[in-house]
């Protein structure tokens, strides 16, 4: 039987790892009032963006505006007293001992003191005022995107309320999310200090989403998970990634390849392997009797349209790529050296060499 078959040597094979992943807001913020009052106008568009500080609803202002009055009348009054009891310590300073016991001294003392609290006192009142006069108008703290609001013109809203007047998701950039078995982990860490595995300074990822379509972009690392779930033994890494056009929303569910380094392995093409009833992958090679002889393999994922293999092949075997489905252990076997392109598709190595 004339089988295709190409020659195998091991070669630096990038390490992908394949996780599914879930977006997460970058920053979301659920806006609540700060003061009580009745909602006098809504001032924004929902889903159109949002700068910080940007006004969202006005919050009918009418008794925060005579209080910040009544407040400006009492710093005026303390601002008056306080010079007159400021000359009166003066004075009695100056006359002590002549017309001034040391008790009326004393209480010109406490009296100026009095003064200075009062109008401490009075400003501190005054800028309160005038702060929760502000907190009327209730203003974006993030820079996002705000959901339709919660309430309507004449709703009577109070400070500190459960229920959020909108919500604001700022997306760009976004986190995505992806678990990882712990298992896998010390997989890894084992390969690196056996010199198999050699880690790459930054770690990469891409992400392919809920339709197939791979997106734009690589994602950077944000932070590695520091704890594993005792009840599914994974760990999360959160990556961020740019999303100008806020193609990812919060809570999609997406796959992501994280390359993490380079490893020595062989790459089987999928086409030329199977797995068995228990899993394991299996491929047929041309003994040195000319027949064929099947191999259990162990692979590590998968790159491209291969198989990364690391145990199960050695350098020089002739891996068979063709004529499969009837390939039985230890048929006669002519080989010929074949290439295999970027489709999967085999021709004739003599062929190929001549084009």
């Amino acid at each position: 039987m004339q089988v295709g078959v190409i020659e195998m040597a091991k070669q630096d094979v990038p390490r992908v790892v394949t996780l599914p992943g879930r977006a997460v807001a970058y920053q979301s913020v659920d806006v609540r009032p700060r003061v009580d009052g009745v909602i006098e106008e809504i001032l924004y568009t929902p889903g159109q963006p949002l700068k910080v500080g940007d006004p969202l609803f006005r919050i009918d202002d009418a008794s925060y505006r005579a209080q910040v009055a009544s407040d400006e009348a009492d710093l005026a009054k303390a601002e008056a007293n306080l010079p007159v009891a400021e000359s009166d310590y003066s004075r009695a300073q100056q006359l002590a001992g002549r017309g001034y016991t040391e008790a009326e001294v004393e209480s010109a003392r406490a009296t100026l003191a009095e003064a200075k609290a009062t109008l401490d006192a009075a400003q501190a009142a005054l800028d309160y005022s005038r702060t929760q006069l502000g907190w009327t108008t209730v203003t974006s703290p993030i820079a996002g995107r705000p959901d339709v609001a919660e309430v309507s013109v004449g709703d009577l809203v109070t400070a500190a309320q459960s229920d959020a007047l909108t919500t604001i998701v700022r997306s760009d950039p976004i986190y995505v999310d992806m678990v990882e078995a712990s298992a896998r982990m010390i997989s890894v860490r084992q390969q690196i200090d056996a010199g198999s595995l050699t880690l790459n300074d930054d770690l990469a990822a891409t992400l392919t989403l809920e339709n197939g379509t791979v997106y734009h972009g690589e994602g950077t690392l944000v932070t590695p998970g520091n704890t594993v779930s005792t009840t599914t033994g994974t760990f999360t890494l959160r990556f961020s990634f740019e999303n100008p056009d806020n193609v990812i929303l919060p809570g999609m569910f997406l796959r992501g390849d994280i390359t993490i380094g380079k490893a020595r392995a062989y790459l089987v093409p999928q086409r030329a392997a199977t797995r068995n009833n228990s899993g394991q992958l299996t491929a047929y090679l041309v003994g040195e009797d000319g027949k064929s002889k099947q191999v259990t393999l162990q692979d590590e994922g998968s790159y491209d349209n291969a198989w990364v293999v690391t145990e199960g092949i050695e350098d020089g075997d002739r891996l068979i790529v063709d004529g499969l489905k009837s390939m039985k252990n230890g048929q006669d076997v002519t080989p010929v050296a074949v290439t295999i392109d970027a489709d999967g598709v085999t021709q004739d190595a003599d062929k190929t060499a001549d084009n």
